[in-house]
């Protein structure tokens, strides 16, 4: 298999930042979950699955600015269509920690 290198690998993966705009929780996960909506504008209403319940209550991710990987296909999780991964970092005691930017930003904006 041919490697790729690394800054054409990093170009492969689409980040894109959105905005939260509904949050349900994912009863039907094995772990805690919640349901996100997520406006990624131009790119439209997206859907994502998210291990993040034990740190963020729903209605605080309301209006939350994300960044969100956009390209890795859909996933069926508990039923539920998750369409991007939302990114987090784990803390000291492994809580996922929700990546995000310092300003308001147009949706869809892409990371570089």
């Amino acid at each position: 298999m041919e490697e790729i290198p690394p800054l054409e690998a990093f170009s492969l993966l689409d980040l894109r930042v959105g905005k939260i705009t509904k949050v349900e929780e994912n009863s039907k996960a094995r772990k805690p979950a919640y349901k996100l909506w997520i406006d990624f504008g131009p790119l439209g209403m997206k859907q994502s699955s998210a291990q993040i319940t034990q740190l963020y209550q729903p209605k605080d991710l309301i209006d939350r600015l994300v960044i969100a990987a956009v390209n890795l296909g859909t996933r069926k999780i508990a039923g539920f269509k998750s369409e991007v991964l939302v990114l987090g970092v784990p803390d000291e005691e492994n809580r996922v920690v929700l990546l995000s930017v310092e300003r308001e930003i147009p949706l869809g904006g892409k990371v570089y």
